[in-house]
């Protein structure tokens, strides 16, 4: 229904954590085994990297070990529980934290509700105490796809509202015809967010009945959303 510019980040599982098996064969921190603390990793990828300044829903995790919680400068949507903790990650309070995030902290906004398996805890965390010694092209990760590369068939010229209908006029002059309630307005001030003034428009959801316009900044949005019925 909608162009579709592919604008997921996929599990580090299927980059990272493959072409970084040689490393992970040999570690085994703490009684943990770091291969199998790898697959563990996939349930946190969606929303951690292992990559230094980049942060997903979650912080970095990157340079884990002996840091404070609550510290990753560049993250701003911390807790104040968390920041207020004097919590030092180790392997003692990560088993704990992983263990039940919400009777560790209380009050933090980590949306997990841990792991019951001690061994699972401890294979992640020698994963997570491995991935410090990758070198930095492996801890990255994929890269997400890049907006500002975006075809003209998925550039947004003009986005009108009519009852409960979004019309979305794109670059090749097509109108895709939404329901509100499945049209999402984000930003992406990334390098990896779209030029100003061009938003993109995204298919989402497995039905193909959903979508977003990604913008360069917030200012975007009001400027370009028109009141509007033909």
């Amino acid at each position: 229904m909608y162009p579709v510019l592919k604008h997921v980040i996929d599990f580090i599982f299927k980059s990272l954590l493959l072409s970084a098996c040689g490393l992970l064969a040999s570690v085994v921190f703490a009684q943990g085994d770091a291969r199998n603390g790898a697959k563990a990793f996939r349930n946190c990828a969606a929303c951690h990297s292992l990559e230094a300044g980049r942060n997903l829903t979650g912080p970095s995790l990157a340079n884990l070990f002996g840091r404070k919680a609550g510290t990753v400068e560049n993250f701003l949507r911390y807790s104040d529980a968390l920041k207020h903790s004097n919590v030092e990650w180790n392997e003692k309070t990560l088993d704990a934290w992983l263990r039940s995030p919400a009777k560790f902290i209380p009050g933090n906004d980590m949306a997990f509700p841990g792991i019951q398996d001690a061994q699972t805890r401890r294979d992640l965390i020698a994963f997570l105490k491995a991935a410090d010694s990758m070198p930095a092209e492996q801890r990255a990760g994929p890269k997400p796809a890049d907006l500002k590369k975006a075809q003209t068939d998925s550039i947004v010229k003009s986005i009108r509202h009519c009852g409960d209908t979004f019309f979305v006029t794109t670059g090749d002059g097509k109108v895709e015809k939404i329901w509100e309630f499945n049209l999402r307005f984000k930003t992406d001030t990334s390098n990896f967010g779209p030029a100003p003034g061009k938003p993109v428009l995204l298919g989402v959801g497995m039905r193909g009945d959903r979508a977003a316009v990604v913008f360069a900044h917030s200012g975007e949005i009001s400027a370009l959303l028109k009141e509007q019925c033909d």
